[in-house]
This record gives structure tokens, C-alpha cells and sequence, in this order.
């Protein structure tokens, strides 16, 4: 039982880390970078999305009348930005 305690905590700490990254690195320059978890849960990570597969590609689209897909959009693209190659 410790092991899978071990294990969970490990993961939380994995996704405090990644939105904290997220963050810093997306929402540079924007008010949503200073924004709690929960803020960023209810805006952010619930917009609408649909995944689609057409050919060899993977799509994501996100509801383009979700008040906040612009800033998601535009934290993507940035995140693309640093990718290397």
C-alpha cells in the first residue's frame, strides 16, 4: 500500500510541476500566468475539445465560442514556438 502512496504523491507532484511550467513558459505576459490551480482548472482545462484523426495527423479543435479558447490558442502556439526542431 505505501508503494501506491508513493506512487500517487509522485504524480501530483508531476502535475504541479507541469502547470507551473506551463505557466511560466505559455502565459508569459498575461494575467492567466499568476492564476490558482482552480482558476486555471475552470477556465483553461475545461474548454470543449475534440480530438480528430484524419490521415496520419492527430487534430485537436478546440469550441471557439468558449470564452477562453483564445488564450489557450495563443499559449499553444507559444508552447510550439520553444519545441526544438
Amino acid at each position: 500500500m505505501f508503494a501506491a502512496n508513493q506512487i500517487w504523491c509522485a504524480l501530483v507532484a508531476l502535475a504541479a510541476e507541469l502547470t507551473a511550467w506551463m505557466q511560466t513558459l505559455a502565459l508569459h505576459g498575461h494575467v492567466a500566468r499568476r492564476w490558482e490551480p482552480k482558476t486555471l482548472r475552470f477556465r483553461l482545462f475545461t474548454i470543449p475539445a475534440t480530438i480528430a484523426r484524419t490521415g496520419r495527423r492527430i487534430r485537436l479543435y478546440l469550441a471557439a465560442r468558449a470564452p477562453f479558447t483564445p488564450l489557450a490558442l495563443d499559449g499553444l502556439a507559444r508552447l510550439a514556438d520553444l519545441a526544438p526542431g
